[in-house]
């Protein structure tokens, strides 16, 4: 009877050793709603990662890259994010307002940005520019510039993105700021009349403009290679601009909370290889932060060259987004 204890004791903590040891660490991971959906770059990322950390990623999604800031902030330090990414690089000061993220250094040579790159916290995973997507069958002389846009009593009907929550609504917002400076808010009462709804988020402004229910959407100047690859479609376009395109660029950053700070530094490290860069353009249809050495993706050599980028310091947007948006509010709102 004793041995027969001894045995099944012995048996009990052998299969719980066992189990232990097939279990590996989660890291968490936020990011929006379209980057870890069935067509986004997520899937391919943490497969490509897990087999080389022996643990296993948790996405956790928002709505649009706009939001993780917001969700950040009321989850505070109790947030179960070990990574985030997709921060959006105008908000990037505010997010370190925030005092959630660890610092973390990285190599910034051999990036693609059409910017120079040096933070001391966030490493870019990819960038664009934003721009009105229209149906070349169904607009086939779009505007040649925002003011033409804006000013035109009879132009096309537009969908647009909230900025409070979305990285293209923000975009849009700074962009306006860019060319019409002090008279920005003049300009949002103009455009107002044929402005068909501010969605909370890109997927779903997208999907409204597909259905027919607007001329054009904010998107990004990458976006009709999608269409083209995917859907062997080439009637969608972007209308360049002749006074030039807001510049986005995409952010990963780990949190100074996480249970697991090795491993979320090992996932930073990863970023700027070829496993996840490469998985970028053909999934979240942007530029990759780094390029191979075979040079930029081919699947965009059809994408628009703006001009001119048009930016804001991250600094200045957090001193002045409260009053921006203000003023966005008050002149859509009349």
């Amino acid at each position: 009877m004793f041995k027969r204890l001894l045995l099944t004791l012995a048996s009990l903590w052998l299969a719980m050793g066992f189990a232990h040891a097939q279990t590996k660490p989660v890291l968490t991971i936020y990011t929006y709603s379209s980057f870890a959906g069935k067509y986004g770059p997520a899937k391919t990322i943490k497969e490509r990662f897990e087999a080389v950390c022996n643990c296993e990623i948790n996405w956790v999604t928002a709505e649009d890259s706009g939001s993780l800031v917001g969700r950040l902030r009321l989850e505070g330090t109790s947030t179960k994010a070990d990574v985030v990414v997709g921060l959006d690089m105008n908000q990037s000061a505010e997010a370190k307002s925030l005092k959630l993220f660890a610092p973390y250094s990285t190599d910034a040579k051999g990036l693609s940005l059409p910017i120079q790159w040096a933070d001391d916290t966030f490493v870019p995973f990819d960038w664009g520019y934003y721009a009105f997507i229209y149906d070349s069958n169904k607009l086939p002389n779009p505007p040649k510039s925002l003011k033409e846009l804006v000013e035109n009593p009879n132009g096309p009907k537009v969908m647009l993105q909230d900025p409070r929550t979305s990285a293209p609504g923000l975009g849009l917002l700074l962009w306006m700021r860019k060319v019409y400076g002090d008279k920005a808010d003049d300009a949002w009462a103009q455009l107002k009349p044929r402005i068909v709804t501010f969605t909370k988020g890109w997927s779903e402004a997208y999907g409204l403009f597909l259905k027919g229910e607007a001329d054009m959407v904010m998107s990004y100047t990458t976006s009709p290679a999608y269409h083209e690859t995917i859907e062997k479609k080439t009637n969608y376009k972007a209308a360049p601009f002749e006074e030039g395109h807001y510049l986005h660029v995409e952010l990963v950053g780990m949190t100074n909370t996480t249970k697991q700070p090795d491993l979320a530094k090992q996932f930073m490290a990863f970023v700027l290889t070829e496993p996840f860069q490469s998985a970028i353009p053909e999934t979240n249809w942007m530029m990759p932060a780094k390029n191979p050495p075979s040079g930029p993706p081919a699947v965009f050599k059809d994408v628009i060259q703006p001009a001119k980028s048009l930016l804001f310091t991250p600094e200045e947007v957090l001193q002045n987004r409260r009053a921006f948006i203000d003023g966005w509010l008050n002149a859509t709102s009349r």
